[in-house]
Parts: structure tokens; C-alpha cells; sequence
């Protein structure tokens, strides 16, 4: 098979690595890609929204799959272009794609398909938000309609909070036409966790479940982020929960998109909250987490490229996944000044003696090459990923490997996994 996987984050390098496992493999390519993907397949000077570019690549190299890995060439059509030319994709169209497109969409679908989530409504007046704010008070969750890179939801502890959110989102147009009309919902209580479902249209496998830390300080403290560590598995999801997210969220959203003719092929990734009654909907995405994604693949011991194919084929029906019993963590080493400007171009090493630690990999993001040197040259630069016995024992090997890595300018959370590890919640 030949295959080519779109981004150039942390997620792509981790999915290169798996893929490079199988023995159904012959070429891999990554566009645009990273230092890190370039050891594993050859990275072409692409960018991952230039669906033309990929189309006319895919052609001509008689690529059997696409994989994409981030979600704006999903929403922008790429399955769809790649279908007109006759090129497999793993991914959903842009009809399909709307269920994180939309928040608004991804909602009416889970009330059409009586999925538990948190009451809403959609706005796209201001003060017509703002006068449902104050009739329903606070805490109370606004949400950006559209794509906003991870930027557009705010948990407002108060009614201040939630009509600043507002107004800088439908009126200052911080995230631009993502933020022209608004969903305000409920706030839900609990552990938030990841799940995320292979799906071929009217079937689904489980692909696994993680928790991830979204905020850049220690003790879930200060802005949000992409994300910096996430583990696997949730030791409070346990697998009656995940049989019963599957039943009552990922297979009700795939019939209701079935049924209106708009059927979700791909990676469907639910962002879940674990209530007092059951697992309620936050939101869902659709592509693989980052960085949920590379704590996922290192407990995988199936081929993920014959579940790939699967999917693509619609053959999910007989098929199953084999994941290993042990613990996995991946720990975000991020550049200072992220999130907001972050610094780059300091040089990084001692990734060969991180990488020796036993039971580790490191990804590559925001990454790049300069002569023989490599720099930093991104917010979230580099994933350090690790298993073991158990979390504690991953986690020790994940931070241990990054006691080796040399980079004066770069950060990490050093608590992640700490609500498995003190039996608390958020």
C-alpha cells in the first residue's frame, strides 16, 4: 500500500510511526511533515490545506490512502476531492466533516439521535446571547460555531466572564467568521475524557479512550492550549463506560448521519463528560487528538493500516483491535511563551539519549532543520511519549527521557496524569 498522511504536528509523526509498522506498507509520504516524519517517510513541500496539491499528488503517485490528520482540510472538502479522483480517504466528507465544523450542527444531531449533552441554544445576535446569559446565569459554557483551532470555547465562572466572551467573539470577530454566531450550553461536571470510535459509515470499533490536559499550568492553571500531555487508559473510564459511550453516543450519531444521507467515514472522536448520569456529549471532533493521539498509538498492537483500510472499505462489521494492558502518557514540551508568542529558534538536543529510555518515543511538531542543527520553531515542539506497568511507571519513563533532552527555552507541564495518579477530579 501506498500511503500518504496529512499535518505536520506531533499526531502525524506518531501516525507515520505506526503505519511504517505495517507489513502492508510500501511507500509513505507526509505533507507537509516534520523532522521527525522525514525518518520514517518522505515529507513533500505540500501544505495541508492545499487540497489541489494533494489531489494532484495522489494521482499521480497512485496513492492507495489518505490519511489526514488535522480537521480544516476534512471540513474544506479533501475526502470529497480525493473521491472525485478515485483515491481512498480516511476521512469524512465535508458534510460529515460539519460535526466539528458546526457546533451548532454537531448538536442538532445529538438531539435528533437522543445522544445525553448539555442543554444549548444557537445565537447569532449579540445582545440576544447576552440576554440568555443573564436569564440563565453562570457558570455557563459559550462556544465559537466554527473552527477556531482549539480557541473557541470559554468556561465563564460568572455572567462578566460569559459577556466578554460575547462580545469578543460575535462582535470584535477575535476568531474571525468562527465566532459570527455562537451555541451557549449548560456546564457539565465531572472527568472530561476522549473517546474515539473507527468508523465505516454504519459500523464503529473502539479506538481507544484518553484524558488530556488542556490548560498550560500545573494543577489544570492558566490559558488554554492544543494540549500539553494526555494518558491512556482513563483509569475512571472504565470499559462499562466505554460500552456505554459507544452504544448511546458514537453508534446513534453514525445512524443519524446515515440516515440523512451524509455517512461518517473515518476517526469520530467524542469529547466526553462523566456525570452523575452516565457520559454526557461535550463535543465532537473529527480526526484523531493531539496530543491524544500519540499516547494511543503506542498501546495499539493491531495494524492500524489494515483497520484503516477497513474502515474505507466498509468492513468494520468483523473486525476487532488488539490493545496492549499497559499504561501509556505523552508529556507536550512546549516553547516559552506558549500560547501566545512563543519563543523560536533555540537549538534542541539530546533526543537520542531521550529516545533510549526504555519504553519511549519522541514525536516531532513544531520542529525544524538548520544545517545539522535542530530548532525549535513552534509552540508545542515536541512529544515525549512513554509506556509502562502502569502510569506511574510510564510517567517516570516520560519524564525521565526529558531530563535528557537539552533545550534552554523549552517547558513542560510535570504533573500530567495527576488526577489517575491522586485519585482526584477536576
Amino acid at each position: 500500500m501506498r500511503v500518504l498522511v496529512v499535518g505536520s504536528g506531533g499526531r502525524e509523526h506518531a501516525l507515520c510511526w505506526a503505519l511504517s509498522a505495517s507489513s502492508l506498507l510500501t511507500k509513505l509520504w507526509c505533507a507537509p511533515g516534520n523532522p521527525g516524519t522525514a525518518a520514517l517517510a518522505e515529507n513533500l513541500p505540500i501544505g495541508a490545506s492545499d487540497i489541489a496539491a494533494l489531489v494532484a499528488f495522489a494521482r499521480e503517485h497512485h496513492v492507495d490512502l489518505v490519511l489526514p490528520g488535522p480537521e480544516a482540510p476534512l471540513v474544506a472538502g479533501l475526502a470529497d476531492a480525493l473521491a472525485a479522483a478515485g483515491i481512498r480517504c480516511c476521512g469524512p466528507t465535508a458534510a460529515a466533516a460539519r460535526l466539528e465544523g458546526s457546533k451548532s450542527f454537531a448538536k442538532e444531531i445529538a438531539d435528533a439521535a437522543g445522544i445525553p449533552t448539555a442543554r444549548w441554544e444557537h445565537f447569532t445576535d449579540p445582545a440576544e446571547a447576552v440576554e440568555f446569559v443573564r436569564r440563565r446565569g453562570a457558570p455557563i459554557v459559550v462556544k465559537a460555531d466554527g473552527l477556531a483551532a482549539g480557541k473557541g470555547v470559554v468556561v465563564a465562572e460568572t455572567e462578566a466572564e460569559a459577556e466578554a466572551a460575547i462580545a469578543a467573539f460575535m462582535a470584535e470577530r477575535t476568531l474571525g467568521e468562527a465566532g459570527a454566531s455562537l451555541v451557549i450550553e449548560e456546564c457539565l461536571f465531572g472527568e472530561e475524557v476522549s473517546l474515539f470510535a473507527l468508523c465505516d459509515g454504519t459500523e464503529a470499533v473502539f479506538l481507544g479512550a484518553a484524558q488530556d490536559h488542556k490548560r498550560v499550568g500545573e494543577g489544570d492553571t492558566g490559558p488554554n492550549t492544543g494540549g500539553m500531555g494526555a494518558y491512556s487508559p482513563p483509569p475512571a473510564f472504565t470499559p462499562a463506560l466505554a460500552d456505554a459511550a459507544m452504544a448511546r453516543v458514537i453508534r446513534p450519531a453514525l445512524a443519524e448521519m446515515a440516515a440523512r444521507g451524509t455517512p461518517f467515514r473515518g476517526i469520530l472522536f467524542a469529547g466526553l463528560m462523566l456525570t452523575d448520569d452516565g457520559p454526557k456529549l461535550i463535543e465532537f471532533n473529527v480526526r484523531f487528538g493531539d496530543p491524544e493521539c500519540q499516547a494511543l498509538l503506542l498501546r495499539l498492537r493491531s495494524d492500524l493500516l489494515a483497520a484503516l483500510l477497513a474502515a474505507c472499505d466498509g468492513e468494520l462489521a468483523d473486525f476487532d483491535l488488539r490493545w496492549s494492558d499497559r499504561a501509556s502518557i505523552a508529556v507536550v514540551l512546549a516553547a516559552r511563551g506558549y500560547p501566545a508568542t512563543p519563543a523560536r529558534g533555540g537549538v534542541i538536543a539530546g533526543l537520542e539519549r531521550a529516545a533510549a529510555v526504555a519504553g519511549v518515543q519522541v514525536f516531532h511538531a513544531g520542529t525544524d532543520r538548520r544545517g545539522d542543527r535542530l530548532v525549535a520553531n513552534g509552540g508545542r515542539v515536541l512529544t515525549v511519549a512513554a509506556t509502562g506497568d502502569d502510569l506511574a511507571a510510564a510517567r517516570a519513563a516520560a519524564y525521565a527521557a526529558i531530563g535528557e533532552i537539552d533545550w534552554p527555552d523549552g517547558f513542560c507541564r510535570r504533573d500530567i496524569g495527576w488526577r489517575a495518579l491522586q485519585g482526584t477530579s477536576e
